[in-house]
């Protein structure tokens, strides 16, 4: 627990990076610069088996970071989805058949609008039970003292936790993610086969302030580009040809895109069966 004297200690001590709009260079600025390039974030997944502890890449591959929770500002956060064909699921190789960088126009094959698409019902998948489709959201999180943000993604099971908690800390205060310093943990659940992670969610502290003025200019800024960034990659990816798909090359469509080495916005592998399913109220 925190108390309020280690709140407010927190809320002075959390670095954020400074914004001074008379030299800042805009989108506009860096759009050429970018142009082909692809920004590279630290992604952290949410482990499998019921374990408890995220691992984080360091200076030396062979021996990651590991921590119990994760400290920061959620920048941006949108979903994700993708869908395999049922025989490949489990292939971490495998491209999808149809993806989405927003949860709302799937390129591929369906394709189209997500909101209506048959593969996106409950009930649509294999067994009868959940979605053909893979639903995740991408988060954005921003920690003490860096400049660029690191990516969790949400697999389906934790969808329900984020999103209880969005509605909680943030929603009913009419308020945005970037104006609070939230931590998220782990927790060990059992479908009645086998154990998985669930990701936890814990607002600190709220910004106030010169703080909030900051944290929303740099989130804003920051939402910017990578909504650009992935309507951009839709593009791309609409354009391409199935043989230009082959090299694993689809941009932020999937995460076995170039194992970091590039930006990417979809889910982590499936740790347990059934992770397309209706989670319990």
């Amino acid at each position: 627990m925190y108390d309020e004297n280690n709140l407010m200690e927190l809320n002075a001590n959390f670095q954020l990076p400074t914004i001074d709009t008379e030299v800042e260079f805009t989108n506009e600025d860096l759009a050429d610069e970018m142009d082909g390039l692809r920004l590279n974030f630290q992604r952290i997944k949410i482990p499998g088996s019921g374990a408890l502890q995220f691992e984080l890449p360091g200076d030396d591959p062979e021996n990651p970071d590991y921590t119990k929770s994760i400290e920061g500002v959620i920048l941006y956060n949108h979903a994700a989805f993708s869908y395999w064909a049922e025989d490949s699921q489990d292939d971490e190789d495998a491209v999808p058949l149809c993806s989405s960088v927003d949860g709302k126009l799937g390129i591929g094959e369906p394709g189209g609008d997500c909101y209506t698409c048959a593969l996106n019902k409950f009930g649509s998948s294999e067994n009868g039970k959940g979605k053909a489709c893979k639903n995740t959201r991408i988060l954005y999180l921003l920690r003490d003292g860096e400049y660029m943000p690191i990516q969790i993604a949400l697999p389906p099971t934790s969808l329900k936790p984020f999103n209880d908690f969005y509605n909680v800390a943030f929603a009913s205060r009419r308020r945005a993610t970037c104006g609070s310093v939230v931590s998220i943990g782990l927790k060990r659940m059992n479908n009645g086969k086998d154990d998985y992670s669930v990701a936890t969610f814990k607002k600190l502290f709220d910004f106030t302030g010169e703080q909030l003025a900051q944290a929303k200019a740099y989130a804003k800024s920051f939402k910017e580009q990578i909504m650009a960034m992935n309507q951009q990659r839709a593009v791309e990816a609409m354009n391409r040809t199935d043989d230009e798909y082959g090299d694993g090359d689809y941009g932020v469509m999937d995460d076995s895109y170039n194992e970091g080495n590039g930006f990417s916005v979809s889910s982590p592998d499936a740790y347990i069966d059934g992770d397309r399913e209706r989670l319990p109220a």
